[in-house]
């Protein structure tokens, strides 16, 4: 496909155009994604009277990866507060600050349906098809994130590490509930799954040096640590969960604060957006 009808094709500049097609569309579809989501929060669907219809949590049944509603609840609250931070830079009169957050607008309106896509079917009991589509949003914040290495942080964490590390997670979520695991053999199968988390984290702690998606992982794990030990007091999934979130929340800690371990790390200052010939450079790691 020709670079100028690629939409997730990067570029150096935004024409006054795109820049308003990217206002209009990223406002649409983050609307779209949010209020089905806050509203199946609370609410079943009505559109008939099937019985596995039910509200986001009312579907989180007693799994190996099932999550505690409060923790992932103001996980996605804090993201939904940034991603309105990252919308507003869509308007700035920074024209650093523009180009950024347009040249990830095709990624974040395509996961912005994608996890619409995933509500309306999850919460319809639907968790088959749920799954294909965080495979799919998977490989979408995947190629984002390899392909932006060098983003401010404003746009970061709540457009490619906060949605990709709770999809990652989403994942393991969504996929026990689609097979009902909730038998023995399961569990001892989830016993090993769940260091999947830890080894995803590292790779990208220790390659990108990314503590935002080590802190994102760390909280997530600890969801479904806190969710597992109501499940099941005697049980090793939620020791594994509280052992990988306290792995993971100190090797945050010793990339995030400088000197930690005598080794002096810089990192880009907040809101930096670092030149397009800096774009193979380390997340988060100036050189």
């Amino acid at each position: 496909m020709p670079a100028v009808l690629n939409p997730f094709t990067k570029r150096e500049s935004y024409p006054a155009q795109s820049v308003l097609t990217y206002k209009i569309l990223t406002i649409i579809s983050w609307l779209v994604m949010v209020i089905p989501t806050i509203y199946y929060t609370f609410n079943a669907p009505h559109d008939d009277n099937k019985h596995w219809r039910d509200t986001i949590w009312g579907h989180n049944i007693s799994t190996p990866f099932a999550m505690n509603s409060v923790i992932t609840s103001i996980y996605w609250i804090v993201l939904f507060i940034m991603q309105i931070g990252y919308v507003w830079h869509l308007f700035s009169g920074n024209l650093d600050y523009v180009t950024a957050a347009a040249g990830v607008g095709s990624h974040f309106i395509l996961s912005n349906l994608l996890l619409f896509a995933f509500v309306m079917l999850f919460v319809r009991g639907h968790s088959i098809w749920g799954e294909i589509i965080l495979i799919i949003n998977f490989f979408n914040l995947s190629s984002l994130y390899f392909r932006h290495t060098t983003l401010p942080s404003f746009i970061h964490i709540p457009v490619v590490s906060g949605p990709l590390a709770w999809n990652f997670v989403a994942l393991y979520w969504n996929g026990a509930i689609a097979v009902n695991a909730t038998g023995l053999a399961a569990r001892i199968l989830a016993n090993v799954a769940i260091w999947a988390i830890l080894a995803y984290g590292f790779f990208f702690l220790v390659t990108y040096k990314d503590y935002t998606m080590g802190f994102a992982l760390s909280i997530l794990t600890a969801s479904i640590g806190v969710k597992q030990f109501f499940i099941k007091i005697i049980a090793f999934q939620w020791i594994f969960a509280f052992v990988i979130m306290g792995l993971l929340f100190l090797a945050t800690l010793a990339i995030a604060v400088p000197g930690l371990f005598g080794k002096e790390i810089s990192f880009r200052r907040e809101g930096q957006v670092v030149p397009t010939d800096q774009e193979r450079a380390p997340l988060l790691d100036e050189h």
